[in-house]
């Protein structure tokens, strides 16, 4: 391979996280009660028009968050999980720790959607560690969502910032959740986990089969 070829910029354009968020809010029916965990995720909600009733949960004790507020709007008591300043949407109203945990561990909510470390193939997920120079130290309400909300999505990064793939056959962080993902959103597609594995519902335009497979750890699956 010659320099020339090395120095060729890829073919496709990865999905922004702003881009990855939107697809999510797409995806989310109408009526559903829906935790935004800390990072990617907590950017859904501004991209659900006032008009469709999709109800935000934060586990600090929010429920009904709409969009991040412009600058000259900032309520400085009113943040969600990840220290953000929030919007409440009409009807929107702060609880206690304990009753937003309730609603949690009481399986009231239809979906949760995290970031994640790595997503394994048959629905693990593990988006903590124990290591100082992680971002997520500890896994803070993340089991409780897990085992909780009916639904669990992911929204990361399909590979780490050395190349490797997030999307593996087997963890290598501390688990999370055992078999607890539904779907996995990444700057590269969308994927179903099923029995047999990923199932891959959308590419990014101009990215193959073949370039998605190599930048994946995990088989995938493709649609006929």
């Amino acid at each position: 391979m010659d320099a020339a070829t090395e120095l060729k910029p890829p073919a496709f354009q990865p999905w922004s996280r702003d881009k990855m968020a939107a697809l999510v809010a797409d995806d989310i029916p109408e009526g559903w009660y829906v935790n935004l965990g800390i990072g990617i995720p907590t950017m859904v909600a501004n991209h659900v028009p006032l008009d469709r009733e999709v109800i935000f949960h934060s586990e600090n004790g929010v429920l009904g968050m709409g969009p991040a507020p412009p600058t000259e709007e900032i309520n400085p008591w009113l943040i969600n999980a990840g220290k953000q300043y929030i919007t409440l949407r009409k009807g929107g109203s702060y609880v206690h720790h304990a009753d937003s945990f309730g609603m949690i561990r009481g399986g009231h909510l239809d979906l949760c959607c995290l970031g994640a470390f790595e997503v394994a193939d048959n629905g693990d997920i593990a988006n903590w560690a124990t290591s100082e120079n992680d971002t997520a130290p500890a896994v803070g309400g993340a089991m409780d969502l897990a085992a909780g909300a009916k639904r669990l999505w992911v929204i990361m990064e399909h590979m780490t910032k050395d190349g490797r793939s997030k999307m593996v056959q087997k963890c290598t962080y501390p688990l999370t959740a055992p078999r607890a993902v539904k779907r996995v959103y990444t700057n590269f597609g969308i994927f179903d986990v099923t029995p047999r594995g990923f199932e891959v519902r959308s590419i990014v335009p101009g990215l193959s089969r073949e370039d998605l497979q190599a930048r994946t750890d995990a088989p995938l699956h493709f649609p006929e």
